[in-house]
């Protein structure tokens, strides 16, 4: 159910009242500097949608109900981080991978913001399509065995190319050069789980991921907000709002539903519903609302469209730059061997430039001003990967229609998924402030 403006703001403004062990001090009436709601913005135009910001800007009510979730973290998951002082991390950590491995009712002694927290992903909504989203996953798994190594690094650091988005990473240090690989492995880990058959399902593995992703974002947000020199409101808004998940978890919907609209196509054929829906329910267990996650390509556009327009635009070398340079200069393989390391180069130049033509527009000016320099071996690279990434996708696709070899195929893509995520290890997803490098944060550099 969606909650009306009023609602939405008292929602907003209960995280005082309600957790003031993280919320205590924000101010939730005040608009944080992140958030443009200006009719023209300082500054040459910076992005290709800036021609629809008049239109936007013109639906006061969604621009307020954006401004809302722009303030709103994850209040389930939020009470479960608050009790840190209490309990310690690493025993938030277990009770909550024990509750989801076995169920709260197996535990005598689960605190009360532990069962909320189950309970509330445990609660599907009516809008999703369980049937769809297990067809969406099997749909998805030969991307996720064969292209998703390919791109998942530029993809990874589109979503700090923003410094008021960005800093918490750069807050919690943990992109330095050292962890930059394992961050990008964890991530992927999430998204080519939850391709696996029953995976999203109660006691699957990426139902449990979720539930530890969602843990490691509320703990950023408690670390962060506990350190009053490590983080401003005023400027930088909430640590990880729940728009700012958006990109992450709808950034291929969101291509797609941009792509069909663009060509006057306004409906989801049947096999890309089911993607659709795979993404849909992924954000429901991380949290996010029905609103932020819509089931139409229209609104899917409007609503990513209406966040870049009211994400304030900022750069920051000291924030952004640092964490573009660790992650690209990571070495994602898991071990040493000729082959490994002959993937690791093809990977890199493809990664830049599916980052180049999907994130900013193809234009390789401005990745080399944000440290990625684009050559003529990336674009070979690029073209002879996609050549080869598409004829798998052409043999694959043929196969998935011809009864006997579609399952024979599928079989031979979940063990491929599975030798995939055991290369990458166990993904942690856990944020822990001891690891924390202050020296990393700069705040004031990103105003």
């Amino acid at each position: 159910m969606t909650l009306t403006l009023e609602q939405l703001r008292m929602k907003v403004a209960s995280q005082r009242t309600n957790l003031p062990a993280l919320y205590g001090d924000v101010d939730f009436s005040t608009k944080p500097e992140r958030f443009a709601d200006e009719l023209v913005l300082e500054g040459p135009s910076q992005s290709k949608f800036d021609a629809m910001r008049p239109q936007l800007l013109a639906d006061t009510e969604k621009v307020e109900r954006m401004r809302a979730y722009t303030m709103l973290g994850d209040t389930v998951a939020d009470a479960y981080a608050a009790l840190m002082p209490k309990y310690g991390f690493r025993p938030l950590v277990n009770m909550l991978q024990h509750a989801c491995d076995h169920g709260v009712e197996s535990m005598s002694d689960a605190p009360p913001e532990l069962v909320t927290f189950i309970r509330a992903m445990e609660a599907t909504p009516d809008w999703v399509d369980m049937k769809l989203v297990e067809e969406g996953a099997r749909q998805s798994r030969e991307d996720s065995a064969n292209y998703s190594p390919f791109v998942i690094r530029g993809a990874f650091i589109a979503t700090f190319m923003n410094k008021y988005s960005a800093l918490p990473m750069a807050l919690t240090g943990t992109l330095s050069n050292e962890t930059a690989g394992k961050r990008v492995k964890d991530t992927a880990s999430f998204f080519i789980t939850s391709t696996l058959p029953g995976a999203l399902e109660r006691f699957g593995p990426g139902f449990k991921s979720a539930a530890m992703v969602r843990l490691m974002h509320s703990m950023v947000r408690f670390n962060a907000l506990r350190r009053s020199d490590m983080w401003n409101v005023n400027t930088f808004g909430v640590p990880i709002p729940q728009v700012d998940q958006m990109p992450a978890g709808l950034i291929g919907v969101f291509l797609l539903a941009f792509k069909i609209t663009g060509k006057g196509r306004f409906e989801y054929t049947a096999e890309e519903r089911a993607r659709v829906e795979l993404s849909r329910y992924r954000c429901f267990l991380l949290g996010l609302p029905e609103e932020l996650v819509p089931a139409t390509p229209k609104e899917m556009v409007d609503i990513m469209v209406m966040y870049e327009q009211t994400l304030r635009k900022g750069y920051d070398d000291k924030t952004c730059g640092e964490l573009l340079r660790a992650t690209m200069a990571a070495y994602l393989p898991a071990d040493e061997k000729l082959g490994s390391r002959i993937f690791d180069k093809l990977e890199r130049s493809f990664s830049k430039i599916f980052f180049l033509l999907s994130f900013i527009g193809g234009d390789s000016k401005k990745a080399e001003e944000l440290g990625v320099k684009i050559t003529p071996w990336d674009w070979a690279v690029f073209v002879g990967c996609g050549a080869y990434i598409g004829v798998r996708k052409t043999l694959y696709g043929i196969a998935n229609r011809v009864p006997g070899i579609r399952e024979a195929t599928d079989r031979m893509l979940v063990k491929k998924i599975e030798r995939m995520l055991a290369s990458y290890g166990h993904a942690s997803h856990t944020s822990d402030a001891t690891q924390y490098k202050p020296a990393v944060a700069r705040p004031q550099a990103a105003e």
